[in-house]
């Protein structure tokens, strides 16, 4: 819309990646050589880290694109791969024949076959992964096995992460520590400064088309940096709802008011300021709270003393016993029957001032009863009073013998490729009388029944190198893209697991017979 207007041939802020867009500023064209060296040497795996949005699939592209012809770059976008399947979509992307139903065994063969006749030609294959912070750690460790084929003097197979931040947290587990010591080179993407932005735009516009003077103003540049926060997908979202802020008002030059309207139209602009925002709204909700609590405390003071001095509980407690003396002056002068009087006898009235000052605790005291300033008996009691007593439940042991017997039935009636989707796995600790005890189990059980449909989810035993686990998995799909949508639409509090997709085949040869 608005690119005859300032005289662009093309869009010039895309985020769709376009290598003939790629910027070398920002440290990303020292980054890229530096990508070209490691990869050419074959040496060990690389490591690309950078926040989301930062470039790292616009240098992955750039790698594909200016990698010599003898280095053939094979691409895993798809971080959801079970440790099972990775060897058969890496032969899959190398378009390798193999029969459908080849295990792993025969998978590495042929791929070993394959690198082996690459290397004779003088050839090189490289494996770039995408989102690997997203990749099961098992996963990962399937892939390093792969850089275990090597001849005497040359790896076979160049490993290249591309990730977010949180896979440096990954590679720090204990579990994982081969793969991050085959690290041989680590690469970040650093946020665009202020300056690198202002050479970015103007990069940009240039390779659209445009040739006059910067359409961005010094004080636009510095807002627009601000808000993206150096992000390169952020800066073109913003660069280009700010150009057509600026072609609506039909001027030649973006100023902060468009840079303005373009965050506020950007979906990521609560994120931008909703920290800062909320810190402003917290404090004034605080100072605004503070004043209330002191205009009551001065109405009540004020109140207080204008008010007669309060009687003791005390004092209550023994209003009735001249409440009694009246009734029997009033009988007497009424000449009424003085056993109608004395049927209010000293104790009837000593219990009716007890129940009057119990009522008067229970409905002006019941949070100090309950509060850790008060007697642990006093506590005790009012608790006692408030809950029924606990009964034990056992229903949980019961559902972990239900979902290991669900999931035989599912190992004996279902196809080997039906998909399943991996929470965790469970430690088991064992009893002395050599049983597995499943304590940790039934919380974690306890947990998902009030977040996911118990019918749902599926237990089996396996056994590793420090002990027994129990791995809990989720649902029953006969093709992969059904797991792939149940994957995203689990829970937030599962998600934290990093969920992970599995098949019955590969679960099969894990299983093993515990009681």
């Amino acid at each position: 819309m608005y690119y005859p207007h300032f005289g662009l041939q093309q869009p010039p802020f895309k985020i769709t990646p376009n290598t003939d867009f790629f910027f070398s500023g920002g440290n990303r064209g020292a980054v890229l050589d530096a990508l070209v060296y490691a990869i050419g040497n074959g040496e060990g795996i690389v490591k690309v880290v950078g926040e989301v949005g930062s470039g790292k699939t616009m240098l992955c592209r750039m790698l594909q694109t200016i990698l010599p012809e003898r280095i053939e770059s094979i691409y895993l976008a798809n971080p959801s791969v079970a440790p099972e399947d990775v060897l058969h979509a890496i032969a899959f992307e190398l378009q390798l024949e193999l029969p459908k139903n080849a295990d792993r065994l025969k998978v590495m063969q042929a791929l070993q076959a394959h690198l082996l006749s690459r290397h004779a030609e003088g050839r090189q294959v490289v494996i770039f992964v995408e989102e690997a912070q997203g990749m099961p750690l098992a996963t990962l460790e399937e892939i390093r096995l792969l850089s275990n084929l090597e001849t005497k003097q040359d790896k076979l197979l160049q490993i290249v992460l591309f990730g977010q931040p949180e896979l440096d947290e990954n590679l720090n587990q204990e579990q994982i520590r081969q793969l991050r010591e085959r690290i041989t080179h680590r690469f970040n993407l650093s946020p665009l400064q202020t300056k690198d932005v202002g050479e970015y735009l103007i990069f940009r516009l240039r390779a659209a088309g445009y040739h006059g003077p910067h359409l961005f103003s010094d004080a636009s540049i510095k807002k627009l940096s601000h808000a993206a926060q150096g992000l390169v997908r952020r800066v073109n979202i913003l660069a280009d709802k700010a150009l057509l802020a600026a072609f609506a008002d039909n001027v030649y030059q973006v100023t902060p008011k468009h840079v303005k309207a373009a965050i506020q139209d950007s979906e990521f602009a609560e994120s931008l300021y909703g920290q800062q925002f909320g810190r402003y709204k917290r404090l004034a909700m605080w100072f605004i709270c503070l004043l209330v609590v002191l205009s009551g405390a001065l109405a009540a003071a004020f109140i207080w003393q204008q008010s007669p001095a309060p009687q003791s509980a005390a004092k209550v407690g023994v209003q009735p016993a001249p409440i009694a003396a009246n009734k029997l002056a009033d009988a007497k002068t009424a000449d009424v029957k003085p056993a109608a009087v004395n049927s209010v006898s000293p104790q009837a009235v000593k219990q009716s001032a007890v129940a009057v000052t119990n009522t008067q605790v229970g409905v002006n005291t019941l949070s100090a009863l309950t509060s850790a300033n008060a007697p642990a008996a006093l506590r005790n009691a009012t608790v006692a009073s408030d809950k029924p007593p606990v009964v034990e439940n056992k229903s949980a042991e019961g559902l972990v013998s239900q979902r290991l017997g669900a999931m035989s039935q599912l190992l004996q009636n279902a196809k080997p490729e039906t998909v399943l989707l991996q929470i965790k796995s469970v430690p088991n600790a064992a009893s002395s009388v050599g049983q597995v005890e499943d304590t940790q189990l039934m919380t974690e059980l306890e947990s998902l029944s009030r977040q996911v449909e118990v019918d749902n989810i599926y237990l089996y035993r396996m056994r590793k190198a420090d002990g027994l686990y129990t791995v809990v998995l989720y649902g029953a799909y006969a093709e992969r893209a059904a797991a792939l949508a149940a994957l995203k639409d689990l829970p937030p509090n599962i998600k934290n697991y990093r969920p992970y997709l599995r098949t019955l085949a590969g679960i099969s040869k894990e299983l093993v017979p515990v009681n």
